[in-house]
């Protein structure tokens, strides 16, 4: 009996195409899978699509798409033991770019089939706000503050269009009329205060960036990077330190290992580049939950 790879893929991720989804089945079939290919059409059916796969008992499953989808794919597989591969076709591709995974369709897929999956953790983060919690896992970052305000205003018809450029033009937006509310964040039991905040389970950040430089994926902690400045200069000086590699240097970051984050006060948040909602929130590490193969 052949092995089955079930297919999981984003049309209006911004270089996908159906063209490439059928030479990525082509592929697989080449190489003795048997497969099936399952397309989204709306936010949600990526996750549907895998909590699904998984009762067919496939060998492996493989998201296609940016680092949305591969959310999505996450939260609906969850604790199973069948692992994850990715094909990188999106804006950022930062998934990709974290574990060294080629934006070459056949080189990534070369690793699908060939490589070993390995057990990561991920972050896991409750929204208890509303009259009923949001319960989401990341993979890369969950961004508070100014970052998830950003992405609150980005517009999804020029992200399809430009992709990053749709990101930095919500960016400059959100800088124009940013107002935070101070926010409390208790790091494993202790208080801390900022603005801001990037809780990273990854390194890096928007592709090449490195917010939580020491974030691993393989090692079950959280790195959180607090910027305790709230006005437009204090961002700004921000941008330029994340680009330069020197922002753990200012003396209104601070860095910090974690396992238990709880956030108080009033901001917006995003999760691995898509909006989630609003604080409250608690985040968490979620031990060796997938088996990722790179």
């Amino acid at each position: 009996m052949k092995s089955l790879a079930i297919l999981i893929g984003n049309p209006a991720a911004k270089k996908t195409t159906h063209k490439k989804i059928e030479r990525a089945v082509h592929f697989l079939r080449s190489r003795g899978y048997e497969t099936e290919s399952l397309l989204t059409k709306q936010k949600g059916d990526a996750e549907y699509f895998a909590r699904e796969a998984l009762k067919k008992s496939p060998s492996i499953i493989i998201g296609a798409g940016g680092d949305g989808t591969f959310n999505e794919v996450v939260n609906g597989m969850v604790g199973s033991v069948t692992p994850l591969a990715i094909l990188p076709l999106g804006t950022t591709n930062v998934l990709a770019k974290e574990v060294g995974i080629p934006e070459n369709m056949e080189s990534a897929l070369e690793v699908a089939v060939r490589n070993t999956p390995k057990s990561i953790s991920l972050g896991k983060i409750v929204l208890a706000g509303n009259s009923s919690p949001v319960n989401r896992y990341f993979l890369l970052m969950a961004g508070v503050g100014f970052d998830g305000e950003s992405v609150y205003g980005i517009n999804e018809t020029v992200k399809k269009i430009s992709g990053r450029g749709a990101y930095l033009y919500s960016g400059l937006r959100t800088l124009a009329r940013f107002h935070p509310d101070q926010l409390t964040l208790i790091i494993d039991g202790k208080n801390y205060s900022g603005y801001s905040a990037i809780i990273g389970n990854a390194a890096k950040y928007g592709g090449n960036f490195r917010i939580t430089p020491d974030a691993r994926l393989s090692d079950p902690a959280l790195y959180v990077c607090v910027f305790e400045g709230r006005g437009r200069l204090d961002i700004l000086r921000y941008a330029l330190g994340v680009t330069t590699g020197k922002h753990l240097g200012f003396k209104d970051v601070r860095y910090l290992r974690a396992e238990h984050v709880e956030i108080r006060g009033n901001a917006h948040i995003q999760t691995d580049g898509d909006y989630l909602g609003k604080t409250p929130a608690k985040i968490e590490v979620a031990r060796d939950v997938l088996k990722l193969i790179f």
